[in-house]
This record gives C-alpha cells, structure tokens and sequence, in this order.
C-alpha cells in the first residue's frame, strides 16, 4: 500500500501539497541600500518548508554575485530584482503572488 500524506491525505506520488502552499504564499523581492550606498536585493515569504540556503545558493549562481539566507529571507549583493523574479517563475510560483518592490 502507499504512503499517505499527512497533510492533503492523498497518495504520496498524487500529492499536491507542494503546488499548493508555491500557489498560497506572498513572495516580496526588494531593493535596500546598506552601508555605503550599496544596493542590496531581499526576497522574503517563502515559507518555512523551502530550503532556503539551497535556493539562496542557486540564486547566486544565476545573478552572478554573493549573498546568504538568514532569517526567513534571502539577501543578495546588488539590485538582481528581475532576474529573481524570473528564476522564481521557473521553479513554479505564480506570476501574482511575486511583488517587485
């Protein structure tokens, strides 16, 4: 017999709870400036289920720059806004859910 998931019930290969909670979540991608006029790219409300230091590693390959994941957010060196936006959209998250600020 197949495993069940605890959290939807279905089958574990049926199982959409990761499609839901990607549809469910509020993702913010920011631009700050810190220490000397340094711009500094933010993305905040992915969830606590997503691995953020394996995205925040991905993330920097993708912009070319250095950064880390701390706090439930994940800071990356330089203004990469779209670029975030778009390696987001690949990895399934819905276009609405993601706010450029």
């Amino acid at each position: 017999m197949a495993e069940i998931c605890p959290t939807c019930g279905l089958p574990k290969d049926l199982c959409a709870c990761g499609e839901i909670e990607k549809e469910q979540q509020r993702i913010r991608i920011r631009l700050e400036t810190r220490k000397f006029g340094r711009p500094i790219t933010i993305v905040d409300g992915l969830n606590d289920n997503t691995n953020l230091e394996s995205t925040a590693k991905e993330l920097k390959g993708v912009c070319a720059c250095g950064g880390t994941a701390k706090n439930g957010q994940i800071m990356l060196q330089g203004d990469h806004r779209e670029k975030v936006r778009d390696f987001l959209l690949k990895l399934g998250y819905p276009e609405e859910n993601i706010e450029l600020q």
